[in-house]
């Protein structure tokens, strides 16, 4: 079945990095477009980027990671990535990927806490 498997998460002050890894399995990955989503206390679950399958790999990202975060796959390892740079409070929150559009599967999502 459809599985996805985040890490990478953790506790870190407002500037600093983190690399998200999502591990995928049930699916023909490298022919599907991949996605980070992310959900934060109290508001609806957002899309944050996403990857386009194939050669193409083109990327599209929310307006508040712009210039920030950098999605990015390996077809080889049935994974993909998200850069996050100069982390800012307002990104906490629980990360998932999925495919775009979303399957019905969701992973347990990876805590992200960005302190001030």
């Amino acid at each position: 079945q459809v599985q996805f498997v985040e890490s990478g998460g953790g506790l870190v002050q407002a500037g600093e990095s983190l690399r998200l890894s999502c591990a995928a399995s049930g699916f023909p990955f490298e022919f599907r477009t991949m996605a980070w989503y992310r959900q934060a206390p109290g508001k609806q679950r957002e899309l944050v980027a996403g990857i386009i399958s194939g050669e193409d790999r083109r990327t599209n990202y929310a307006d508040s990671v712009k210039g920030r975060f950098t999605i990015s796959r390996d077809d080889a390892k049935s994974t993909a990535y998200l850069q996050m740079e100069r982390l800012r409070p307002e990104d906490t929150a629980i990360y998932y990927c999925n495919t775009r559009p979303t399957s019905r599967a969701w992973g347990q999502g990876t805590q992200v806490t960005v302190s001030s």
